[in-house]
């Protein structure tokens, strides 16, 4: 299964950072890092938000965009109304990077918030989420004990970040409900085949309580797919590969939606 081969080798390059850089000097870096910017507040209100997402691979299409510049990017997606941008880090299989992080943050400063995007298990990975710049991140159900996530969601919290908890099917969404997810990502990509299914946004929405914040992840391409998951309630979307596969990103951003975010 691929999600268990990403997973595996995220282990390992994990531990080779754990050696090159202890926690107690990611500690460091987190207690000197400014404030988060809250991840939260820019998805509530009236219409469906955009978090736009940095991605130059996926084990699913390969190379996405190349020769793609984070700094460039990010400001695009910004000056055309995302609410928070999705930073992949992850090096092998989506050809991330925590540089990616440092330089998206140093370009944009506080102006949106960003969010790590990875295969998150360990304590050190929050730190770590932290001290690069991350004002929240991405935690998978599918890859977390229960008792796991509540302690991943727990530490992140009392860092100031707050967490996209991702969930694929009713049971996931049970476990994330129990562990106090206040922002929940429904993904209709299996993580084990990597095929997509919109369907699965409408039969998991309705499990979710109001008050919790929902985004929909994967495969949304069209104008339509937009306007369906608006009809389902959603509150915000989650679009890389649509975005950073368009020849101009800003001109697909308009195409997706009829205004920019923000903008009521």
């Amino acid at each position: 299964m691929i999600l268990d081969e990403i997973v595996t080798n995220s282990t390992r390059e994990l531990a080779q950072r754990k050696l090159r850089q202890p926690l107690k000097a990611l500690r460091l870096m987190t207690a000197e890092a400014p404030p988060p910017l809250d991840f939260a507040a820019p998805l509530r209100g009236k219409g469906i938000r955009l978090i736009a997402e940095f991605k130059k691979a996926s084990p699913s299409k390969g190379i996405i965009r190349a020769e793609a510049n984070p700094g460039e990017i990010a400001g695009i997606y910004a000056s055309s109304g995302a609410a928070a941008i999705s930073v992949l880090t992850e090096a092998k299989y989506f050809h991330g990077s925590l540089d990616h992080l440092v330089t998206i943050k140093k370009t944009l400063g506080n102006q949106i918030p960003l969010l790590r995007k990875d295969f998150i298990f360990d304590p050190y990975q929050i730190y770590e989420s932290r001290a690069y710049g991350a004002d929240a991140l991405l935690l998978i159900v599918a890859i977390l004990t229960e008792e796991r996530l509540k302690e991943l969601l727990e530490l992140s919290h009392k860092l100031g970040m707050r967490c996209l908890v991702e969930v694929h099917n009713e049971e996931e969404v049970a476990t994330a409900l129990t562990a106090g997810a206040g922002i929940i990502g429904i993904n209709t990509r299996d993580l084990r085949t990597f095929k997509v299914d919109l369907i699965t946004t409408g039969q998991l929405r309705p499990l979710i309580p109001r008050d919790r914040i929902v985004v929909a992840e994967s495969g949304l391409r069209e104008r339509r797919d937009i306007e369906k998951m608006d009809k389902m309630g959603v509150d915000a979307v989650l679009i890389g590969e649509a975005l950073m596969s368009a020849p101009d990103i800003t001109a697909k951003i308009r195409e997706l939606f009829v205004q920019p975010y923000g903008q009521d």
